[in-house]
């Protein structure tokens, strides 16, 4: 065999592993040169050709001619007598070039090529799938879900690299099947026992703002900056937006016309409430944009502790509240203030915590309603009962008779 063809013996490398042909010779190369290193000594002298357009790899062996009593090493210098059996011109002290064909190598030494390449691609595509998502870090993927487990779903990106999106990652009420379509932002990308291990999320607050990048051009460009987001996944978010344009209106641009733009934002979400408020450095006023729906009637604002005391009216505490309390929870993180809600003394001379009502209404129930921030018998009689069974896990009928037993203790 006059030289070592490669193109038939690991085409199914480059087949399988979607490796381009350059990129293959470069490897054959290096696993060569470390074998021919192992097998004639660190000092001798080779020289590797690889031809990318026939697809074929040539190995040179280069020795010195000697006298015939002064090799002292086979590898690195060959007699004279021995040289002009090849080529009768040569002299001593030039050099002899031999082509190492695929016979020189024993059975066990083909094997160990195989077994290295093999290695050597598996690294190179680990490599670059590491380099690659690193870099992607913060963007937005779309897979197909391959498997669904328990703890985290298996998907597949469009070149068949394994993403995981774990429990923690999804929002609660995700539901997916194999072979769906799924988008998610890479959130983490680490190297575990030498493989790369990508964790893409739904939850992380920067889905939220690649999900407004994609579908409000001005904050795409700049005109628009997001300065801060907040989530309760599959719940509630509130996003706090900039404009330096005088001309744009932040909000109006980020919901769109009747709601055009936050509409897709709030389907992908699964419904999640997104409340976008503009965001200002006037730290009261902030607050009480970040407190939205609720209405606030005065801010006592304690700098040093970051705390804020927030007045409203009754039928505004609920609000500001919220279900499962995540309305005021994101305003406290949204602001980065401690806020404690407070009802306005004027309008509460007369009403009754419900906690008073212990022996008439089961104690589950008041912490069901304390929950939505109705602490006192008017703050539920002053919200509809339709409101109170939407924004509570009570029956229609349990929400009836605790009205009754409510408006009995004023008649």
């Amino acid at each position: 065999m006059e030289h070592i063809n490669l193109v038939e013996t690991f085409s199914e490398f480059k087949d399988f592993k979607n490796i381009d042909r350059e990129t293959l010779m470069r490897i054959l190369e290096d696993v060569f040169h470390s074998l021919l290193t192992k097998k004639f000594g660190e000092e001798a002298n080779f020289d590797i050709i690889v031809n990318v357009d026939k697809g074929d790899l040539e190995i040179w062996h280069y020795r010195e001619i000697v006298e015939d009593n002064e090799v002292e090493d086979e590898h690195l210098e060959i007699a004279f007598s021995d040289a002009i059996k090849i080529e009768p011109d040569f002299e001593v002290g030039d050099e002899f070039a031999r082509q190492v064909s695929l016979v020189d190598f024993g059975r066990r030494e083909i094997l160990s090529i195989r077994q290295n390449l093999v290695s050597k691609i598996l690294d190179y595509e680990k490599d670059n799938v590491y380099k690659k998502y690193k870099e992607s870090v913060g963007d937005i993927i779309t897979g197909e879900v391959y498997q669904v487990w328990k703890k985290e779903i298996l998907v597949l990106d469009d070149e068949g690299i394994e993403l995981l999106l774990p429990k923690s990652e999804q929002i609660p009420s995700d539901y997916y099947r194999k072979g769906d379509n799924i988008r998610a932002v890479v959130s983490k990308v680490d190297m575990r026992n030498n493989s790369p291990v990508i964790i893409i999320s739904r939850t992380d607050p920067v889905f939220l703002e690649r999900l407004f990048e994609a579908e409000v051009p001005e904050i795409y460009d700049g005109l628009i900056t997001i300065k801060k987001i907040v989530r309760a996944p599959g719940e509630r978010a509130k996003i706090a937006v900039e404009s330096y344009d005088e001309r744009i209106d932040p909000v109006g641009a980020c919901v769109g016309m009747k709601g055009s733009r936050i509409h897709g934002i709030v389907r992908e979400l699964k419904n999640e409430n997104i409340d976008v408020i503009n965001f200002t450095e006037n730290t009261p006023l902030l607050i009480q944009r970040a407190l939205s729906p609720a209405k606030v009637t005065s801010i006592k604002i304690d700098e040093e502790s970051d705390r804020a005391e927030v007045y409203m009216k009754t039928d505004q505490v609920s609000l500001a509240i919220g279900k499962g309390g995540y309305n005021i929870k994101l305003a406290c993180q949204l602001t980065g203030y401690e806020i404690d809600v407070y009802r306005d003394s004027d309008t509460d001379v007369e009403d009754v915590d419900l906690s008073e009502f212990v022996d008439e209404i089961d104690e589950w129930i008041i912490k069901e309603l304390q929950k939505i921030g109705c602490d006192t018998a008017k703050s539920v009689l002053e919200l509809e009962e339709k409101d109170l069974v939407a924004r509570t896990d009570l029956e229609e009928k349990t929400i009836l008779e605790v009205v009754r037993i409510l408006k009995a203790e004023f008649e």
